[in-house]
């Protein structure tokens, strides 16, 4: 039998076996390079929409209302009424609706501001009902050690009164920018798809850009049929809630539902707390008071997680955490009016990915 140096010596010169393990991938230099400098793009891209919030939030929100409304434009054009025609027309009736809604909340809201005060001290006396609980709950913090300082329930100041409605209200020249924005895109959007569309040499991605616009289109004009006919139901639901409990101006809190809605998730928390502070000063007793909201809350519940995610779902298959995410970023960014663009963008920016990206593209091995 040959001894163990033999077999050493014997086999220096054969090769090694390849291994069937998988190496890590290695990243390369370049690769962390333009990870880094996307990176720093995106970084710079939110920080100018963010510094120049007055430009960008009235041209962003003009073209994705213009492309809302652009069937509309389409539909009358057919009708034989020049486009720009349309477009003023089409401005001026969702001006005039926009005015309507305004003007149930404006009356009951101008009332019940100069009742501040008064309301205050009303709902803080009907909150005492808070007082021994909270109690209860200062005892046992100083049992297990911690501070023991509420004894009764403070209500917050009313100086934020003045900064939340400059907040939600935009300046005069913002307000003009997108109106003079919305008409002339409504009214030039023909000769900027084609524009667009022209722009490609090839006939691939002309096509591929085609397609893009008009489903962006398709989508977009359908979101805001469909939400619109939603929110209306919600606001008169709402309407019909507050008439049959007894509470205050029933027509302006279903136009404030309705206006509301158009703010995921944001929009009906508002509502619901703001039925709340109605009924608590409305209603002598807080049983009386909390019914409207009870109600209110079922019912969006109900709207939420069933009637809105069966109509839109089917059309736009949104996904929950990506609405979630988009509007948490949005609201961040642009405040109410970045609520309310943080479904349309994220709708584009899925269309936009679905035909850049399609699904038959290479996909990773499942592993």
């Amino acid at each position: 039998m040959p001894s163990e140096r033999q077999l050493a010596h014997e086999g220096e010169g054969t090769p090694v076996v390849e291994s069937k393990l998988e190496l890590p991938p290695i990243i390369r230099r370049q690769e962390v390079v333009a990870i880094c400098l996307v990176g720093l793009l995106i970084i710079c891209i939110v920080t100018g929409l963010y510094l120049a919030k007055a430009f960008f939030l009235p041209i962003t929100m003009a073209f994705i209302v213009g492309t809302m409304l652009s069937p509309a434009a389409s539909l009358l054009e057919r009708l034989r009424i020049p486009r720009a025609l349309a477009a003023v027309l089409i401005v001026t009736a969702a001006g005039a609706g926009a005015a309507f809604m305004v003007g149930l909340i404006a009356s009951p809201a101008v009332e019940w501001s100069g009742k501040l005060p008064e309301l205050g001290a009303m709902l803080k006396d009907k909150l005492h009902v808070f007082d021994r609980p909270l109690a209860l709950w200062q005892e046992l913090q100083s049992m297990i050690g911690g501070p023991g300082t509420l004894t009764t329930l403070h209500l917050p100041k009313i100086d934020w009164v003045q900064p939340t409605l400059e907040f939600l209200s935009p300046t005069f020249t913002e307000f003009l920018l997108f109106v003079v924005t919305l008409i002339l895109f409504i009214a030039s959007w023909r000769d900027l798809r084609r524009a667009m569309i022209m722009n490609f040499g090839e006939r691939e991605w002309r096509l591929r850009t085609l397609r893009i616009l008009n489903e962006i289109e398709d989508h977009l004009g359908n979101y805001l049929l469909v939400v619109t006919t939603i929110n209306i139901g919600v606001g008169i639901a709402t309407g019909l809630i507050c008439a049959v409990t007894g509470m205050p101006n029933p027509a302006g809190l279903g136009a404030l539902a309705a206006i509301l809605n158009y703010i995921p998730i944001i929009g009906p928390v508002a509502m619901f707390a703001v039925l709340v502070v109605v009924g608590v000063v409305s209603f002598p007793t807080l049983s009386g008071g909390l019914l409207a909201s009870a109600i209110f809350a079922c019912m969006t519940f109900m709207e939420g997680h069933f009637l809105t995610p069966t109509i839109v779902g089917r059309r736009l298959a949104l996904n929950a955490l990506a609405v979630f995410l988009a509007l948490a970023f949005w609201t961040w960014l642009w405040g109410p009016m970045g609520a309310f663009l943080s479904s349309p963008l994220l709708i584009v920016a899925l269309i936009v990915k679905e035909h850049l990206m399609p699904p038959d593209a290479p996909q990773l091995p499942e592993g």
